[in-house]
């Protein structure tokens, strides 16, 4: 087995457009949005507070993560 993954166009197509979504939400958001990598070249973005502390078993597939963009202080 070779120590380098082939990418396929379609891992980068997933990739970018699951980015996509979170840098959409990031900005209108109190918390991170993670990129999470799914089995079969697929990529999910979630947004943390929707799970409160990020279980492990998520935390451990964390590919990319984009901060929330709104604050609570003042």
């Amino acid at each position: 087995m070779s120590m380098f993954q082939t990418v396929t166009t379609a891992h980068n197509d997933a990739y970018f457009a699951a980015v996509a979504i979170a840098e959409r939400r990031a900005p209108h958001s109190f918390f991170n949005q993670h990129i999470i990598a799914e089995r079969d070249e697929r990529y999910i973005a979630i947004d943390e507070g929707d799970y409160n502390a990020l279980p492990a078993h998520l935390a451990a597939r964390v590919v990319h993560t984009i901060p929330g963009g709104m604050s609570d202080e003042w």
